[in-house]
């Protein structure tokens, strides 16, 4: 469920722990559509090709 690691370095009881958990992949969300994410799409994937056509309208 749970990398042993972090759920042993996390203090608390386990109600608490999870508490933390959650709080800690709610930042973790935050900080990549925040900051990670929009600095991908900007710097590392190429621009969307423009697939409007100017084909006259009858």
């Amino acid at each position: 469920m749970i990398f042993p690691f972090v759920w042993r370095l996390l203090p608390g009881p386990t109600v608490l722990k999870v508490l933390e958990l959650l709080v800690l992949l709610a930042a973790i969300v935050y900080v990549l559509f925040t900051w990670v994410f929009p600095w991908v799409a900007a710097d590392i994937l190429p621009p969307p090709d423009g697939t409007v056509s100017t084909a006259p309208s009858p």
